[in-house]
């Protein structure tokens, strides 16, 4: 993270807790943050699951306020030491910090609306998206690595395991949402009242006709077989499983909103697949051959080859003489050595 110009030669403490990463402070800061943004989107997970919500909900409820504090403090400070506040305030990740903490906030009022209590529910899952942000603080670390200052397929290897947890809590929480949802036991149980109401009216007895869930997009109804993404975790289950295209079979989604969350979720599959071979391939090269991790240097290295040659055919042809051209050489790979050694 880099510090804002319009700080000066004399940043504020909060500046540079925030955004300094030489500030004693900052790691102990990056690191709560962090943590807390793994560890909601656990605790969301957990809260999905009936029999954990019902033993632990008020001890979830209480982290949920810890979180929320924190990355309350965390927002207040972005907006505090931005350069431009409005800017930062109207920007995807002013968006996405503002959203991981409103329908908590909001919730502290009494809605008599539970369909508005449910939507705020569903708001909070927007936090996973702050997953995304320590992706962006993992860049930075590839860029310090490319410096010769962390070590590049660490660096590299820290993207992609933050890409797989925001791209399986991404998936596995929408297709809770979209699919399970539908089943869910309030989306029953109302359902179920409306038939009984719709019964009673029409003369016949409470309970006559049991509700099917329905697709909302095809109208196809749900059986109960097939209500797979009752929590969270399921889906996660459901999303790794797909993620590395094993596709045991056991779980898939019925509904039109459900196939497009797993068509998407398929195809980043393969995008991962394919970064996470890229990071072991160059990692063989360096432990088994001894290659270097950094394309710059194969391409300084080619480069120093391809004058070397020159050099000699120049000598063949009678334009240097040999001794010249060995002394060239000789003086290019001594400065490619120390510029190396300068990068380390």
């Amino acid at each position: 993270m880099n510090i804002h110009p319009d700080d000066g030669d004399h940043p504020t403490l909060i500046h540079r807790i925030l955004h300094d990463p030489h500030h004693s402070l900052f790691k102990a800061w990056t690191l709560i943050i962090n943590s807390l943004i793994y560890l909601s989107c656990i605790a969301i997970a957990l809260e999905s699951v009936e029999s954990i919500e019902a033993i632990y909900g008020r001890e979830l409820y209480m982290f949920e306020w810890v979180t929320v504090i924190f990355f309350t403090l965390d927002y207040a400070g972005n907006i505090y030491t931005a350069r431009n506040k409005a800017a930062y305030i109207f920007s995807f990740w002013g968006f996405v910090d503002l959203l991981s903490i409103l329908p908590t906030l909001l919730m502290l009022f009494n809605f008599s609306s539970i369909k508005a209590a449910k939507l705020l529910r569903l708001l909070r899952v927007i936090r996973v998206l702050r997953v995304l942000k320590l992706a962006r603080a993992a860049m930075q670390q590839v860029d310090a690595a490319n410096g010769g200052e962390t070590n590049r397929i660490a660096a590299n290897l820290r993207i992609y395991l933050i890409a797989l947890f925001a791209t399986l809590m991404i998936s596995s929480t929408m297709m809770f949402y979209v699919e399970g949802g539908l089943y869910t036991p309030e989306a029953l149980a109302e359902g179920q009242a409306h038939l009984d109401e719709a019964a009673v009216k029409a003369g016949k007895p409470a309970g006559s006709v049991k509700f099917v869930p329905t697709d909302p997009i095809s109208r196809l109804p749900i059986p109960e077989d097939k209500h797979f993404f009752t929590s969270i975790p399921e889906g996660m289950w459901w999303s790794i499983v797909t993620l590395t295209t094993t596709g045991y079979g056991d779980l898939y989604p019925v509904t039109v909103g459900g196939r497009i969350i797993a068509g998407i979720t398929m195809l980043m599959g393969l995008v991962l697949f394919g970064i996470l071979m890229n990071i072991v391939g160059r990692t063989l090269m360096v432990l088994l051959f001894g290659e270097s991790a950094d394309p710059n240097e194969k391409a300084h290295s080619a480069d120093a080859d391809r004058v070397t040659a020159a050099l000699l055919l120049l000598a063949e042809e009678g334009i240097l003489s040999t001794e010249r051209a060995e002394e060239l050489s000789l003086l290019l790979h001594d400065k490619l050595v120390k510029k190396f050694e300068r990068k380390k």
